[in-house]
């Protein structure tokens, strides 16, 4: 099936209008509650998965019903969203694709995202008209791949995260089909993210969205006639991680690649938390608007640094965009944060709100409560009352308690706590359990 004229003319009008007006800020929206969030703290789009055919099998994705609503929320707000169907399908997957697609198909999703061939020929196939991105699994690193998937009638590539700032830009003047670059989050100690490691070792497929993640676990040294014997590689004693990976922070980077012509940034992380979403989109989206509103005197505030360094994190690399040698982290494979996400206001009347909360906090504690625009203030917990009136000393998770907080407030906004608090620790772990928390 080739690719309708006026569909690649139409490709190559919006990205001129993108380019010339406004970068997409493309964000994760694991479920419901991070979809609304996303949109709220600044997301131009976002990317939701559905029950079949994506790569995050253990995200909260969405049924039918739960996607129609997405997007109608999304559309309203005069925003798009993407669903993955990204994952790389095996002979008996491929039966289930049609029946997904033609219930699909009434649904009014922007575009879909594809790794596969495959699924890219039945998605032409039975829904024509839908527009198609190719996802970094795709693995594309140069223009003549960009043209060869635009006569398939892809409008925008995910570009390969081993590409540098430069050649971006050489993609760019070979090509004029839409870009997209990851700016912000995870990455896989593996070729574009496909990886065979987490197959290998558990038979729990990466490529089919059942990662395992071994690529963080502790590794040692084991000599074949000496079995039960392990030889930590690092002096340390607490053995290797080698394969563990940074993650990625192009913060400092965002005027480049706007300026190499790409037209979205993207943001990692369907299985992150709540908060994460909130705290990192509105980093970048604060720093896409400075940069637009005055690119001869932008500047990147060290206030942004010091905000994604309060989300849960590995520490950050740029990576390839310029190389960083650092970009495998050798030491260990735990999360760091400053903060610890509270709670979430969940109702406001008058100068009260009701929170629901997220850890443990006390009256009297040191707290900070975020919104969108960065607005932000810091204040100390007073007195609370229960939903029946009744006195609260200890905000325990999933409590909802109604308080008096200083300056404006709205529905959705975030509330956290510093970690260096009496009674409180830095997080430790190999799997911090704040990531894993379902929100």
């Amino acid at each position: 099936m080739s690719v309708p004229a006026e569909k690649i003319l139409s490709t190559r009008i919006n990205h001129m209008e993108n380019a010339m007006n406004k970068v997409e800020l493309l964000v994760p929206a694991g479920d419901m509650d991070k979809l609304k969030i996303a949109l709220r703290f600044g997301a131009d789009a976002v990317y939701v998965g559905g029950r079949q055919f994506g790569l995050r099998a253990a995200a909260g994705n969405f049924d039918l019903d739960q996607l129609r609503k997405a997007i109608d929320l999304t559309h309203q707000q005069g925003k798009r969203i993407y669903l993955t169907l990204n994952a790389y399908l095996r002979p008996e997957d491929l039966a289930g694709v049609d029946g997904y697609l033609e219930a699909l198909r009434p649904l009014a999703t922007d575009g879909y995202i594809v790794s596969d061939p495959g699924v890219l020929m039945r998605v032409k196939h039975i829904d024509p008209q839908r527009e198609i991105h190719l996802s970094t699994q795709a693995n594309t690193t140069n223009a003549e791949s960009c043209r060869f998937w635009q006569r398939q009638g892809v409008e925008r590539v995910n570009l390969a995260r081993e590409l540098n700032i430069d050649e971006i830009r050489q993609i760019r003047r070979g090509s004029d089909i839409g870009l997209e670059v990851f700016v912000h989050g995870a990455m896989c100690v593996a070729y574009s993210g496909r990886c065979l490691l987490s197959t290998a070792l558990t038979g729990r497929s990466a490529n089919e969205g059942a990662c395992a993640q071994p690529c963080r676990w502790n590794y040692a040294l084991v000599e074949e006639t000496r079995p039960g014997q392990y030889f930590p590689i690092e002096e340390d004693g607490r053995g290797t991680y080698i394969m563990n990976s940074r993650d990625l922070c192009l913060l400092d980077h965002v005027p480049d690649l706007i300026e190499a012509g790409v037209d979205s940034l993207k943001i990692e992380g369907r299985m992150k938390t709540l908060y994460y979403v909130a705290a990192v989109t509105r980093i970048y989206r604060a720093a896409i608007d400075r940069y637009l509103a005055d690119p001869a005197n932008y500047q990147c505030d060290p206030l942004w640094i010091e905000e994604l360094d309060k989300v849960s994190h590995r520490p950050y690399t740029t990576d390839y965009l310029p190389a960083d040698d650092a970009a495998v982290h050798t030491e260990d494979s735990r999360y760091r944060r400053t903060h610890d996400f509270i709670g979430v206001v969940r109702e406001v009347a008058g100068d009260r709100v009701l929170l629901e909360g997220r850890n443990r906090f006390s009256i009297g504690d040191t707290i900070e409560l975020i919104g969108p625009q960065m607005r932000q203030v810091t204040f100390t917990v007073p007195p609370c009352q229960d939903e029946q009136g009744e006195p609260v000393a200890v905000i325990q998770p999933n409590a909802r308690v109604w308080m008096t907080i200083p300056g404006t407030v709205a529905v959705g906004d975030l509330l956290r706590r510093e970690k260096s608090q009496p009674g409180w620790t830095v997080a430790g772990s190999t799997s911090d359990p704040l990531e894993k928390k379902p929100i």
